[in-house]
């Protein structure tokens, strides 16, 4: 059985993921003409066409997208294990992909990113802050920072710590529309909600036995958190947010928690990786770094560890 052409294919894969030879070239750090030449041997090994040249563009054949994130797969799993052989024997240096939910990241991230940096100078992280699910494969992430309830995933995940949530509204808004005892109640007031109005999360809550579920209404939907906290702070209604969300409003009584002897879905702190355990030293360190600075730092907040 022949060997595969992995040089070939990782020259279709750069040149794939830049648009093209020159871009795909400097990259690799080869010549446009060695690049051109390993994809032309790679074709005419394989007997199909991956890339359509013309003067102008390169693109991706139907042939070759049908390939290319195994092509990719190949190239990374390849990539990993040179990096594992070698990480252990030089200082960390190199790219990391990171992805984290938006408002954790810009609360929470930032002075541990730095430090870990300045500890690892020659480490460059690429952090993407976002709600939304990242294909952490098919985007090309080396970690993700996830705060949910975990679903069925061939991702490698390591459980950080919990993360709280409360329903909350501020005295104000209570004063005004009186304090639900029930979940059910919550029909009637303002409950902001998150996603979309047609998609948007029901709220499951259980106590001793019992089970009560509500979708919200609004007035407001989003998919980040840190945009209703003003609203409600003004007294324009109720939502379920985390604790590193609304922290300091919390501390402040600026909002407080209601329906406390329920409970919801416990949520958690998870770090996510691609199912290969082949990983550069650089991003195992990260990893390592983050599992254990971020539950010391969660555990160390008593607003967030307190279910209020």
């Amino acid at each position: 059985m022949a060997l595969p052409d992995y040089e070939g294919w990782a020259c279709f894969v750069a040149v794939a993921d830049s648009g093209g030879f020159t871009a795909a070239a400097s990259a690799l750090g080869l010549s446009k003409a060695s690049v051109s030449k390993a994809v032309s041997r790679l074709e005419a090994s394989l007997g199909i066409t991956l890339l359509h040249r013309s003067s102008r563009s390169v693109t991706v054949s139907t042939a070759g997208a049908g390939l290319l994130e195994e092509a990719r797969a190949m190239v990374a799993a390849a990539t990993a294990a040179t990096e594992a052989a070698h990480g252990d024997r030089f200082d960390l240096a190199g790219p990391i992909r990171l992805a984290a939910p938006m408002s954790f990241g810009i609360k929470v991230l930032g002075a541990p990113l730095a430090a870990f940096m300045a500890e690892h100078p020659a480490v460059e992280i690429e952090l993407t802050l976002s709600d939304a699910r990242h294909d952490l494969i098919a985007e090309g992430f080396d970690l993700a920072l996830r705060v949910a309830s975990l679903d069925d995933s061939s991702l490698l995940a390591r459980t950080i710590a919990p993360i709280p949530t409360s329903v909350i509204a501020s005295p104000a808004y209570l004063d005004r529309h009186g304090t639900p005892r029930h979940p059910l109640e919550l029909a009637g007031h303002r409950l902001a909600g998150y996603g979309h109005r047609e998609k948007a999360r029901p709220l499951r809550f259980h106590r001793e036995g019992e089970e009560a579920t509500i979708v919200p209404a609004g007035p407001l939907f989003t998919n980040n958190g840190d945009v209703i906290v003003p609203m409600l702070v003004a007294g324009g209604g109720i939502a379920v947010l985390p604790h590193f969300i609304i922290d300091a409003e919390l501390r402040a009584g600026r909002l407080v928690p209601i329906l406390t002897d329920w409970s919801l879905p416990q949520a958690y702190l998870h770090l996510l990786s691609p199912p290969s355990r082949l990983r550069p030293a650089r991003v195992r360190a990260l990893s390592d770094y983050l599992a254990d600075t971020l539950k010391r730092s969660c555990v160390g907040r008593d607003s967030w560890i307190s279910a209020g």
